[in-house]
């Protein structure tokens, strides 16, 4: 009897352990896996000029955004290859925004002060929380010119061993957006 109740006991153990639905733990990876083909989502911040800026004018654009703030060291770091990669692609019509939750006076003084390249747009801490498609700072999104995004990372370095193999496919993947809209008539950002 006893050996009927445990190999019942087991054979149900069994079967619950089948229906039991696989859990996927959500860490900083599967964040960004899991944006992959989502709309940008509306946004509307300050330019350091203190002019309205929002999604609508990225429209038909590919556009690179690195959510970034002044005080961060990781950003800091990065901002030396995300200034190359500005160099490299602006002329092929890719739009580069920075987001930071710095005022437009300060992140103005900022830009002025260390040569970061980027199109600068400030938002609230609220606001970036809402756009939740950040994982934390830095992080950069790559969207394509129909308002999806394409691909998400972290750290962008080329030299970095932890970041590179990421920053290698986030710029393959940008190459292929451009490629993708070559001859599409897609807008060139005004420098």
């Amino acid at each position: 009897m006893r050996i009927y109740i445990f190999a019942l006991l087991l054979i149900s153990g069994f079967v619950q352990a089948q229906e039991t639905p696989v859990v996927k733990w959500a860490t900083q990876e599967t964040f960004f896996e899991d944006l992959s083909g989502k709309d940008l989502p509306d946004f509307e911040g300050l330019t350091i000029n203190q002019k309205t800026f929002g999604k609508a004018d990225l429209k038909n654009q590919i556009v690179v955004i690195n959510f970034w703030f002044e005080k961060c060291p990781p950003c800091l770091a990065e901002m030396p290859e995300l200034n190359k990669l500005v160099g490299e692609y602006r002329e092929k019509g890719v739009r580069f925004i920075g987001i930071t939750h710095d005022t437009p006076m300060r992140a103005r003084r900022f830009q002025k002060r260390n040569g970061y390249q980027y199109e600068i747009v400030s938002l609230t801490h609220d606001e970036i929380r809402k756009l939740n498609i950040n994982h934390g700072f830095p992080s950069n999104i790559l969207i394509g010119s129909n308002g999806k995004i394409v691909y998400a990372t972290a750290n962008i370095s080329f030299t970095d061993t932890a970041f590179k193999a990421k920053s290698v496919l986030f710029e393959q993947k940008l190459k292929a957006e451009i490629e993708k809209n070559r001859g599409s008539g897609i807008n060139i950002p005004k420098k």
